[in-house]
């Protein structure tokens, strides 16, 4: 996940603006006790998802893919005075360090938290999203993708997070057992393809694909 030298990212990020105590303590806690937790969007992305909020004012934002909730924390400052976002994961266990995190937040009251399949749960809430942003299991994106593009209003965003996947994606041959690099290849190919909306692939940490809605 490490496209650039770390000098040059350590330089990046003294140069970029400072994440939030909240976020810095929910970083820490995710790296001591947290499998994987490198999965956690960390300092320069999540400034990227709050800039990207705070550009578009959004007043329904969807993201499916919670983990401990750094990335909803940071997509959450630039929602509007009404809105309100709906994060979605199928990990129990890590709900109760996410919603703390929520609750001591200046956003508790605009974030609503889902446990089970995204699949299911995204039908049942009824909103015109403003901005979404995928970072769950890479296998659906596509699915994820396609389930949400008709109810992203023209001129959102859909953000999807790890498409570069470790530089995996540019491999030439990629073993039939490595069912995520196939996914993500052929979803950064579909997305590239695909005219109904405009997109830029990003090699900021993972790769991050930024892709609008065109308008009608």
């Amino acid at each position: 996940m490490q496209f650039l030298s770390s000098a040059i990212e350590h330089y990046a990020e003294a140069h970029t603006e400072v994440e939030t105590m909240l976020l810095q303590e929910l970083q820490r806690e995710t790296h001591l006790n947290v499998l994987m937790p490198r999965m956690l969007s960390g300092h320069l992305q999540g400034r990227l998802l709050s800039l990207i909020s705070k550009l578009l004012n959004p007043k329904y934002v969807l993201e499916i893919g919670t983990f401990t909730g750094y990335s909803a924390l940071c997509l959450a400052e630039g929602l509007a005075p009404d809105g309100v976002l709906h994060t979605i994961d199928n990990n129990e266990e890590l709900n109760d360090i996410a919603l703390s995190y929520f609750n001591r937040s200046d956003f508790s009251k605009k974030i609503v938290k889902h446990t089970g399949d995204a699949s299911q749960i995204v039908p049942l809430i009824p909103h015109l999203w403003d901005l979404v942003f995928i970072d769950a299991d890479k296998r659906n994106y596509k699915k994820y993708y396609e389930m949400v593009l008709d109810r992203v209003r023209p001129g959102g965003l859909i953000v999807a997070d790890n498409v570069l996947w470790s530089g995996k994606v540019i491999n030439t041959q990629v073993p039939d057992n490595d069912k995520d690099t196939i996914s993500l290849k052929a979803f950064n190919d579909f997305i590239f393809t695909d005219k109904r909306v405009e997109k830029l692939l990003l090699p900021i940490r993972d790769g991050v694909f930024v892709i609008r809605k065109k308008d009608m």
